[in-house]
């Protein structure tokens, strides 16, 4: 904080609530007066967490949520070299790498949408979550703490600490968009008043994957077909679904899905339709099922006193830019979905992937039939087993309300 008797220089004014205690940060000179952690943000690819926790501590510090705002940015981005013209430069944590959704649509959409909406007033840069040197599974905190202004992360992340937010996409709760896009309404007011009350993040937007299918190197006819084989999962929930077919889940990140099926660790790989294709699935498989296990959801969010304290123009942008860019965001993985499908098997709707030569295994009435069973008897039990107390509750009020299977049935 600049001294009394000091000149002030740039005017920051933002209060944030850290425990009973109201702060106030009234001067910051400059960016030179924030604390420098010399952490480079792209890529990060072995950031170290006790440098990182000693960098949060030295933020918290400044107890300011604007200020946490900046210095994050100098900790995570802020070149002493680096200039710009615009009145706010932002720094956001953005989906996974590598995906279209990433390269077509989020980082286009802050590398140089914001910029010419806002006529150069403001500018930002993105990177992916999983090369930003973050553990998926530490962002909520990093965001409630204001060390990551913005950031993005999976639901499927969010459930390994609070299971209750994994409800919206349980695996077989979704077998098409239609049925998708009704859990998300029933369960979005929750999500989003759980994260604001419960963790101090402004949930701005609920991006969705292309479908979560199954992709095997031996060939099969129906989902009954895959017991007894090794598949890779990426969630709890997957995991209960696969171990109801008789299978053996394992979990395995997605930049390991290649290697385990190529080094035969795994006979099949639960993966996103197009994602799949992307990273040559269809190389090393020979058979996909178009059910969609699960879609994997993406919550993207500011901290509150962070998004609280941007200029009421910025914020007027993001509010109506944003939700426009999820919907964007949700027509391309529906669409993904299917040409994903049809690149897998060489068909000619394949546009943007790799055409291959697999085998298209459709949902039958007895696959259907089975994943409803699985749901009823398996899923939804075993998510209310760890999801604990009011979780009856809250499924009855939320998407049990819309779904066929209205009340859990504990184990």
């Amino acid at each position: 904080m600049v001294p009394r008797n000091q000149k002030p220089g740039a005017w920051i004014a933002s209060k944030s609530r850290m425990g009973q205690k109201t702060f106030q940060f009234s001067h910051v000179r400059n960016r030179h007066d924030l604390p420098k952690c010399h952490f480079n943000f792209a890529p990060l690819p072995a950031l170290s967490i006790t440098p990182f926790l000693l960098c949060i501590q030295r933020l918290v510090r400044l107890g300011s949520a604007f200020g946490l705002l900046m210095a994050a940015t100098t900790c995570f981005a802020q070149s002493d070299n680096s200039t710009t013209k615009a009145a706010l430069h932002l720094r956001i944590v953005g989906g996974l790498a590598g995906l279209n959704q990433f390269t077509h649509q989020e980082e286009p959409f802050w590398s140089h949408e914001l910029e010419r909406l806002s006529q150069g007033k403001y500018t930002a840069e993105i990177v992916p979550f999983d090369r930003a040197g973050v553990p998926g599974n530490d962002m909520l905190r990093l965001l409630q703490l204001g060390v990551m202004p913005f950031g993005t992360t999976l639901v499927s992340a969010l459930a390994q600490t609070f299971p209750a937010y994994a409800a919206v996409d349980l695996a077989g709760l979704n077998p098409n968009m239609a049925s998708l896009k009704k859990s998300v309404t029933a369960f979005r007011p929750y999500l989003e008043k759980e994260l604001r009350k419960r963790h101090n993040i402004q949930m701005l937007a609920l991006y969705v994957y292309p479908a979560q299918v199954v992709f095997c190197n031996r060939p099969f006819k129906g989902l009954s077909d895959l017991s007894g084989r090794h598949i890779r999962v990426s969630s709890a929930t997957q995991s209960d679904f696969v171990s109801a077919l008789g299978a053996v889940p394992v979990v395995t990140s997605f930049s390991q899905i290649m290697p385990n099926m190529q080094s035969g660790n795994t006979d099949c790989a639960i993966t996103g339709a197009m994602s799949g294709n992307n990273m040559g699935l269809h190389q090393v498989t020979s058979h996909v099922h178009s059910l969609p296990v699960t879609w994997g959801l993406a919550v993207f969010g500011a901290n509150k006193d962070a998004w609280d304290g941007l200029p009421p123009d910025l914020k007027a942008l993001l509010s109506r830019e944003l939700p426009r860019l999820e919907a964007a965001i949700w027509q391309t993985s529906e669409r993904e979905t299917s040409e994903g499908l049809a690149c897998d098997t060489g068909a000619a709707e394949c546009i943007s992937g790799t055409r291959g030569k697999m085998v298209s295994i459709q949902t039958d009435a007895k696959d259907e039939q089975l994943r409803q069973q699985i749901f009823d008897a398996t899923v939804l039990p075993r998510w209310l087993a760890r999801c604990g107390a009011g979780c009856d509750a809250l499924w009855r009020q939320t998407i049990g309300a819309t779904s066929n299977t209205a009340r859990p049935h504990q184990p």
